[in-house]
């Protein structure tokens, strides 16, 4: 069914792991992962799933598919149904006939959308399940061990772009909070010197601040600061 070579499938596989050196946000990750896998596979849906470890539940974050029935389909729990189960073993699980096996969640949509044949993957990044990557196919297909084997290194690589992806957002977010803890800490000592505050007094009127002009603390602080280098510039003390 499938004809591919190595090098269809370094091309996948680079376009992937170039995505997390790209200006493009998660959305459009996880987008270019499914469509790399389409064309890959040639399969009529492919889709990704994350999984919400919060819920314990596999949520549609991308496909190629223009369906909204597929794409609005439930999360599914972990262990229920073919992606449940695949991402709660942490292997592959292929199916003939998605409209045949009762362990399928949505063969309504399956009849609908023309589904037939299916291999789910699991994306495993350092020994821990993050989610899971389906293909349909319209007609009944038995996926054999290249194909398989495929879409494994395809997922593999795809876990660990998302994964690098969610350290450089969570490093940026920790970034800034040290930034605005230290706008807060400088603007505070302005605030006691000038006003004869305490800090905990100091950070109060900054915190009332903020919230009567719905501005967050760090812009708040940030004003303080440059207001207190102006004053020293027009002093002629900087």
């Amino acid at each position: 069914m499938r004809s591919w070579n190595s090098k269809q499938i370094i091309a996948a596989l680079t376009k992937i792991s170039d995505a997390v050196t790209s200006d493009l946000y998660l959305e459009e990750i996880l987008k270019l992962i499914v469509t790399v896998t389409a064309e890959v596979m040639h399969s009529k849906i492919c889709s990704l799933m994350l999984l919400d470890k919060s819920t314990n539940e596999l949520a549609v974050k991308a496909t190629q598919s223009v369906s909204e029935f597929y794409n609005k389909k439930p999360n599914a729990k972990l262990g229920e149904g073919i992606a449940g189960r695949v991402a709660q073993c942490g292997k592959p699980i292929t199916v003939l006939d998605v409209r045949k096996d009762k362990r399928y969640l949505n063969q309504a949509i399956a009849r609908k959308e023309n589904l037939c044949s299916l291999l789910s993957v699991p994306l495993i990044f350092k020994g821990n399940v993050i989610g899971v990557l389906n293909c349909y196919t319209v007609k009944p297909h038995r996926f054999d061990k290249s194909e398989v084997s495929v879409i494994k290194s395809i997922a593999n690589q795809a876990a660990i772009v998302i994964e690098n992806f969610r350290l450089v957002v969570e490093s940026q977010v920790i970034q800034e909070e040290l930034e605005s803890r230290k706008a807060i800490e400088r603007a505070k000592g302005i605030l006691m010197k000038r006003e004869n505050l305490s800090e905990q007094g100091a950070y109060k009127l900054i915190q009332k601040y903020s919230m009567d002009k719905r501005k967050s603390m760090r812009e708040v602080s940030e004003a303080i600061l440059l207001s207190a280098e102006m004053q020293r510039f027009s002093s002629g003390k900087e």
